[in-house]
C-alpha cells in the first residue's frame, strides 16, 4: 500500500475528490508510482503530481491508468470531469488576481497617470458651450447602448429556441424525435457499452464503452522509443491501435484488410494516442503500425 502525502489543505474539494480516487485505484492495483509510469506512457514525476493533487491529470492519462488498472473508465472521466471544471475556474480565477496586480503595479509606477492639468490662470479649453439639454443626452446615451444590447440577446435566445423547438415535418410538437444512430444500442450489450462489431467502426472505444476491463492487448511492438499496441474488445467485436511513450508528431495505424484508421499525437505534454475503431472477429487480423516523427517505422505481428 502507498504511502501518499497530505494533499494541500487549500485544494478545491472537486480536485480533493479525484486525487483521492486517483490514489485508491493505484492502491486497489497493487502498484507503485513507477509501475503506473510504465503502463501509462506518463512519466513518473508526471503521476506524482497528478496523485498529490498539484497538478490535474489530462484525460489520456486518466483513460490510460483505467485501462492499466481494469477500472471502467467512465467512472474515473465522470469525477475527472467536475475536477477539471473546477481546475479551469481555479486557473482563471488565478490569472485575473494576477492581472489585477499588474495593473495596480502600473499605476503605482506611474504608467497611467493622471491627466495634464491647465496652467494657472488658464481658461477653459477653446469650443462651443455645452447647451442646456446637453448633459441629459450625455447621460441617456449609456442605457440606450444598454436596451440596444439587451434586445439583441433576447433576438438571440428566441432564435434558438425556435431551433432546438421547431416543428420538424412528420413530427408532432413536444414529442421526441427518434434517437440517433450512435445512441442506440442492442439489448444483449451490458450497460455502458453502446456499440458492437460493425456499429462500431470509426468510433472512439471510450465514448462507445468499449475500454477498461474489456479491454486486452493483443499484439504491440517497440518502435524506436515508443509503444505500437493492438487494443482488443471481445465484448465489442472491434480492435484500435494505440500508441505510448510518444511525442508530439508520432503515429499510430491499425488495419484491419483494407480499412485503416489513424491517432496522432499532437498535444505538448501527451505521450498517448488511440485510433477509432475497426470491427473484427479475431484480433490476429489487425494490426497496428507507428510512424514517429524521428523517422522510425515498425508493426506488430
Amino acid at each position: 500500500m502507498a504511502r501518499w502525502r497530505d494533499l494541500p489543505d487549500e485544494l478545491d474539494p472537486q480536485m480533493r475528490e479525484f486525487a483521492e480516487l486517483l490514489r485508491r485505484v493505484v492502491d486497489r492495483a497493487g502498484l507503485g508510482v513507477g509501475a503506473v509510469a510504465d503502463r501509462t506512457g506518463y512519466s513518473r514525476t508526471a503521476w506524482e503530481k497528478y496523485l498529490d493533487g498539484r497538478l490535474l491529470a489530462p484525460r489520456g492519462a486518466v483513460v490510460a491508468l483505467a485501462e492499466a488498472t481494469g477500472t471502467p473508465s467512465a467512472d474515473l472521466v465522470a469525477v475527472w470531469t467536475s475536477a477539471e471544471r473546477a481546475w479551469s475556474t481555479a486557473r482563471l480565477r488565478q490569472e485575473r488576481t494576477v492581472d489585477d496586480a499588474r495593473v495596480v503595479r502600473a499605476r503605482a509606477a506611474g504608467a497611467f497617470g493622471p491627466p495634464p492639468r491647465p496652467a494657472a490662470g488658464a481658461g477653459p479649453p477653446p469650443g462651443p458651450a455645452p447647451a442646456a439639454g446637453g448633459a441629459g443626452r450625455a447621460r441617456t446615451r449609456r442605457p440606450v447602448r444598454y436596451l440596444a444590447v439587451a434586445a439583441g440577446v433576447l433576438v438571440l435566445a428566441a432564435g434558438a429556441f425556435l431551433l432546438t423547438h421547431a416543428v420538424l415535418p412528420g413530427r408532432t410538437a413536444g414529442a421526441p424525435g427518434p434517437p440517433s444512430p450512435s445512441a442506440r444500442t442492442s439489448p444483449a450489450l451490458p450497460p455502458g457499452v453502446r456499440c458492437a462489431g460493425a456499429g462500431c467502426t470509426g468510433k472512439d472505444a471510450e465514448r462507445m464503452g468499449c475500454t477498461g476491463d474489456l479491454v486486452t492487448t493483443a499484439s504491440s511492438a517497440v518502435v524506436g522509443t515508443a509503444v505500437a499496441e493492438v487494443r482488443y474488445s471481445k465484448m465489442c467485436g472491434a480492435a484500435w491501435g494505440r500508441i505510448t511513450r510518444a511525442v508530439p508528431g508520432d503515429v499510430v495505424r491499425v488495419t484491419v484488410g483494407s480499412h485503416e484508421e489513424t491517432g496522432t499525437i499532437t498535444g505538448t505534454g501527451e505521450t498517448i494516442a488511440y485510433t477509432p475503431m475497426i470491427a473484427v472477429r479475431d484480433p490476429e487480423d489487425a494490426k497496428a503500425c507507428a510512424v514517429l516523427a524521428s523517422g522510425a517505422q515498425g508493426c506488430t505481428r
